[in-house]
């Protein structure tokens, strides 16, 4: 599969290639696979290598998109995959620092949740939150994700069905 781009009225979501992967997450020149990207202050962040790690070991479909703010790397977002054999689709992102409390998580996460919805057998759109980080979980609540009681401390489990919203 290959991955869109998926653009709303701020952010865009440009899927990450594995030469960004690599850069990420085996130190190499970052700037140069970015290109015509910039990265933005705080890009990438702690959970970048992570988010980015499978895609830079295996290749394939990579599930990762960049959150980009006018060329600049703000964040990343992504899919753990296809749907599972109940149709559970799980979802991750995260925002630089200095990009945060602006609506622009909001705006990306929408975006992706619009897409993963849309692929087939796609039933429910869960995502992990640390307990405690009130902003994601308050993005979440918004966009009509609800705590659904499977979390594993410590973390809080919000799912939200097919056309939830």
């Amino acid at each position: 599969m290959t991955l869109p781009v998926l653009t709303g009225p701020r952010v865009t979501l440009v899927p990450a290639s594995r030469a960004v992967a690599n850069a990420v997450v085996g130190g190499a020149d970052l700037q140069v696979a970015l290109t015509p990207l910039v990265a933005g202050p705080g890009w990438p962040h702690a959970d970048s290598t992570d988010a980015l790690r499978p895609l830079a070991e295996h290749g394939g479909d990579p599930g990762c998109w960049l959150v980009v703010l006018a060329g600049v790397v703000i964040g990343d977002a992504g899919w753990f995959g296809p749907p599972d054999a109940a149709g559970d689709c799980e979802l991750g992102y995260g925002l630089a620092a200095p990009s945060r409390r602006r609506g622009l998580g909001r705006e990306a996460v929408a975006l992706l949740v619009s897409w993963v919805e849309q692929q087939p057998g796609v039933r429910r759109t869960t995502a992990e939150v640390l307990v405690g980080n009130e902003a994601s979980l308050r993005l979440l609540a918004g966009l009509g994700f609800v705590d659904d009681g499977t979390g594993v401390l410590p973390y809080v489990r919000l799912a939200r069905p097919v056309g939830g919203r």
